[in-house]
């Protein structure tokens, strides 16, 4: 999957896609091509390699060399040196500017790319793995560039990382040090990416590239329920399923830049990093940096293809594998049912009447901790509120586990309240100005992750508990933003406060590391105020983020339909709640509320005691349906077939499918009643095998793929004001499932579906 022509050209392919990158005039690495699979030649690479063109106001590189970097194509380019574009690097030395020069100095190719819990990257198997390591050197500045590339065999995708190693006797100051750039010769793109605000969070959002820079970013100390570090170019006034389509997306929690340029001469450059804002980083002598990965993603479908290249690489190579297959529970979550008045007596009978619905797991929200009766008070003190439980939680575990039920806890570990002992005992351990006012948000302060002593002792509050409780399962919550960003430990240390919230992320990953090294098969569900910081980087340690705040049915449609561009339904946690919605004020049906939940990992979060006979007994139904369609969300094929983009749209279409494409699930919804609606509409099922025959829903059919492809399957026939009798979806907020079984012929030649199992799915 790696050739190497003349020490010269780089080319790394597999049967989807080539990325090559070789050296310019000037001996540093430029880039020529990022697409679908090439036949490369010896030919090829010289026309491809056709130098800079001649402009007025352009910077030769020296007087004996006539060649310019103004318009070339770089693989990591260096502000200040003839390219007046942005760059990856930005280095100071004794507060003057170095502009580095990285020759090429040599290469290694490797296969080796195991999952290191200390830090977040892909990983794969060596069969499917090629590494591509250069090495490029400023001798003058005494600066050893590495980069390096990994291509999976089963994905569109090449993630990259760099690295700047300092081989002077002096320290120097990186003031800017992004993951990688991607040049593409044109600048006719729409940008596409997924912004919002808190309960509001990844919606689509797309915009025509123009001569200029656009960015998506956050300075929160976290992805951010406002943005989120995933963006793609596609085609210019291309439908979603149509034309060529680029993805960047980093392998990182913190602040974050995605930044996209177009110059006066129509090219594009996309770079994607930790945050230069906020940010320096002291390289010492004989020390090295390393940037988080940035997974770089190419189809030529389309945003609806290049949804299915992220999933897949998400899937495959970022989440934990034991999570692939492993069935994720079903869960009940305590929050809305019993919100800070709880007690065992009342959380026994709503994991009983859990338990008889069919649910996995009862997970205890907040409340269970110190003297937590509200959120003014506790959280830093991990241990158990004992006016609530006065056995102890570990004897209250017992009882949820004695039900057949697993156990989960809420915790919020990266945070501490003022009126608690760990404040009284610890005033500095949170982040703090140095002088003046401290913000708070939610009546909670931030700690300080960048100091080794607290992640350590958190680590060992929570271990406490986690043994004493067996438990099975942890939400961790994130609950604000990082105002007055001041580490008291780094300054006792000596370290620039601008290495800050990169150290309080490392933070984060070196306490996930700890639990997942003491508990290896312990859940960790991600949550930060709900969507706050859904990122590959969380993804790494968490298979699932809890995906928003806003459990609405239908605002989940548009949060559903923008996290699934870049992120796989097994990692989104969706949960059925109470009505009318906690969030919105709006009531949907109890189906439509666990259709939409069915696309991810289904769970529960409403005070079953209110619910009658009728909704308990739908619940059980639902759940049973949904542990028959697990399988199809850890390890299906998922495709938006048709998105929520806007308010305005009407109506939403995603479907499932193994990866035989024998068996489909189609959600259909629509959100507003129509007067006078068309009695029979189809949808298109790309997917279906034209040379399959489905039965639809159990008992209509057999049809063919063929049809299903080229005509559409029959949608639920939807209220016209005359056909009551007939009408299937009457009313707002109507949804369907659709299943498609492939069929056998028996031997008197009729067709039936290959499993009466699965014949009953379609009618939860």
């Amino acid at each position: 999957m790696i050739d190497v022509t003349d020490d010269h050209a780089f080319h790394l392919y597999n049967q989807k896609i080539s990325y090559i990158c070789a050296l310019l005039p000037n001996g540093q690495l430029g880039h020529l091509y990022f697409g679908p699979r090439l036949s490369l030649t010896t030919a090829d690479l010289t026309y491809l390699s056709q130098g800079s063109s001649p402009f007025a106001w352009m910077a030769n590189f020296s007087d004996d060399q006539p060649f310019a970097l103004g318009d070339a194509q770089q693989e990591y380019p260096v502000y200040g040196t003839g390219d007046f574009r942005q760059g990856s690097l930005s280095v100071t030395q004794a507060d003057a500017p170095v502009y580095p020069n990285f020759v090429f100095k040599d290469y290694q190719v490797s296969h080796t790319k195991m999952r290191d819990l200390h830090h977040p990257t892909s990983f794969g198997n060596p069969a499917l793995t090629d590494i591509l390591t250069i090495h490029l050197e400023d001798e003058t500045a005494q600066l050893l560039l590495t980069l390096q590339y990994t291509i999976f065999s089963d994905s569109a995708t090449v993630v990259r990382v760099a690295t700047l190693t300092n081989q002077g006797a002096e320290p120097v100051m990186i003031e800017r040090m992004l993951s990688g750039a991607l040049n593409l010769p044109q600048g006719r793109y729409d940008v596409v990416h997924l912004s919002g605000n808190w309960a509001k969070e990844r919606h689509i959002q797309t915009q025509p590239l123009t001569q200029g820079t656009f960015s998506v970013e956050s300075l929160r100390g976290a992805s951010s329920h406002e943005q989120n570090p995933f963006v793609a170019l596609h085609a210019a006034g291309q439908p979603f399923a149509v034309g060529d389509a680029y993805g960047a997306n980093l392998v990182y929690s913190g602040n974050f830049l995605d930044s996209i340029e177009v110059n006066e001469w129509d090219q594009t450059r996309l770079l994607a990093g930790i945050h230069p804002a906020s940010f320096s980083w002291r390289l010492d002598p004989k020390t090295s940096f390393t940037t988080p990965e940035v997974v770089l993603s190419f189809s030529s479908a389309g945003l609806a293809g290049l949804s299915q290249v992220n999933q897949r690489f998400v899937a495959r190579h970022i989440i934990d594998p034991q999570w692939r297959q492993k069935p994720r529970p079903v869960v009940l979550n305590s929050w809305e049912a019993t919100y800070f008045d709880l007690n065992e007596q009342k959380l026994l009978h709503l994991a009983k009447l859990g338990r008889q619905v069919g649910v996995d797991c009862f997970v205890l929200d907040d409340g269970w901790f110190g003297t937590r009766d509200n959120d003014l008070s506790s959280l830093g003190d991990w241990f158990t509120n004992k006016h609530k439980f006065p056995d102890g939680l570990g004897h209250f575990a017992e009882e949820i586990h004695g039900l057949g039920l697993q156990f989960g806890l809420w915790f919020e570990p990266e945070m501490v309240s003022p009126r608690s002992q760990f404040f009284k005992e610890h005033p500095d351990w949170v982040v703090r100005p140095k002088r003046g006012r401290m913000s708070i948000t939610r009546h909670q302060y931030v700690l300080d992750f960048s100091n080794p002593a607290v992640v350590n002792n958190i680590f060992a509050q929570m271990q406490r508990v986690i043994t004493e409780t067996k438990l099975d399962y942890v939400k961790w919550d994130l609950n604000r933003s990082i105002t007055e960003a001041y580490s008291p430990y780094l300054a006792k240390i000596g370290h620039p406060q601008g290495e800050f919230f990169h150290r309080y992320v490392q933070g984060v990953y070196t306490l996930y590391q700890k639990l997942l090294t003491a508990f290896p098969h312990l859940l960790i569900e991600g949550c930060a105020g709900g969507g706050g910081r859904f990122a590959l980087g969380i993804l790494f340690y968490s298979p699932q983020i809890w995906t928003s705040d806003d459990s609405d049915a239908i605002e989940r449609l548009a949060i559903q339909s923008g996290t699934a561009l870049a992120y796989p339904l097994s990692c989104m946690s969706n949960h059925v709640t109470a009505i009318p919605n906690e969030q919105v004020g709006r009531s949907t049906p109890l189906a439509t509320r666990f259709r939409v939940a069915a696309f991810g990992i289904l769970g529960y979060e409403l005070d079953l005691t209110k619910l009658d006979d009728a909704a308990l007994a739908a619940i059980k139904n639902q759940i049973a349906y949904y542990h028959e369609l697990q399988p199809l969300v850890l390890n299906g094929d998922f495709r938006l077939l048709l998105p929520r983009q806007s308010n305005s749209q009407n109506q939403v279409a995603w479907l499932l499918s193994d990866h035989s494409r024998k068996r489909l699930v189609l959600g259909f919804f629509r959100v507003l009643a129509d007067a006078d609606s068309r009695a029979v509409q189809y949808m298109k099922i790309p997917v279906a095998q034209p040379n399959q025959r489905y039965w639809v829903n159990g008992h209509t059919g057999p049809v063919s793929g063929d049809v299903l492809q080229r005509v559409g399957v029959r949608l639920p026939i939807q209220f016209n004001g005359a056909n009551r009798q007939q009408a299937q979806l009457i009313g707002d907020y109507q949804s369907a499932l659709l299943t498609f079984d492939g069929v056998t012929a028996t031997k008197t030649g009729k067709h039936q579906p290959e499993t009466r199992k699965q014949q009953k799915v379609g009618h939860a």
